[in-house]
């Protein structure tokens, strides 16, 4: 099991609002589009967003920098298997690509939101998560590291190249209606064998 010492630590239920934001961040603006198609017209789309976080943090799996006033970055991921996820006929469109590139990353442990308010970004919380990230994959036996980028993210393709990822699969975005400028999925993936071997 991971130790984690302050700044960093394992996200709470009160954490929500805050989970929320960073997962939109993440997610390009994708969340929040999601959330709104989940609303009811009584509804504050933001409460979806906020629940789905609260879920996640019950179950120990967000890790977030706090600096005592609550989080700021936050870091959330999971191994994924060795057998590709099915994509039937029903498979919702928006999530197809997403999903066609995890397929091509089995056995690794996956990047699914790292983020951080744009106030503190530049001081190292991102390549502070990451490092966090490749030790839980050792922890898990897991040979290598995986992360989907938006092509337009420039700030985060160059974060992860500079932590040794590299461009393995490219496809279409699917927009459904969701206003974005992103054109392409990326997958970005680190062989963790290569470090351990040296």
């Amino acid at each position: 099991m991971i130790r984690l010492e302050s700044p960093l630590r394992f996200a709470s239920e009160a954490d929500a609002r805050e989970l929320a934001d960073l997962v939109n961040f993440a997610g390009e603006g994708l969340p929040l589009y999601v959330w709104q198609g989940l609303a009811r017209e009584d509804q504050d789309p933001w409460e979806i967003g906020r629940a789905r976080q609260t879920e996640k943090a019950r179950e120990g799996r967000i890790i977030v920098v706090d600096f005592g006033d609550g989080a700021v970055a936050s870091l959330t991921g999971y191994p994924i298997g060795s057998e590709p996820t099915p994509i039937v006929d029903d498979f919702p469109a928006l999530f197809r690509p997403l999903q066609e590139l995890e397929n091509k990353a089995l056995e690794s442990w996956y990047v699914n939101v790292l983020a951080c308010y744009p106030e503190y970004r530049g001081q190292g919380l991102g390549s502070r998560l990451l490092e966090l990230a490749e030790q839980i994959a050792r922890e898990e036996a897991l040979g290598r590291m995986s992360v989907i980028v938006a092509d337009n993210n420039a700030g985060a393709r160059r974060l992860y190249e500079r932590f040794g990822y590299e461009e393995v699969a490219m496809v279409s975005c699917a927009k459904e209606g969701w206003v974005t400028e992103t054109e392409h999925w990326v997958l970005l993936i680190k062989s963790l064998r290569a470090v351990d071997d040296r």
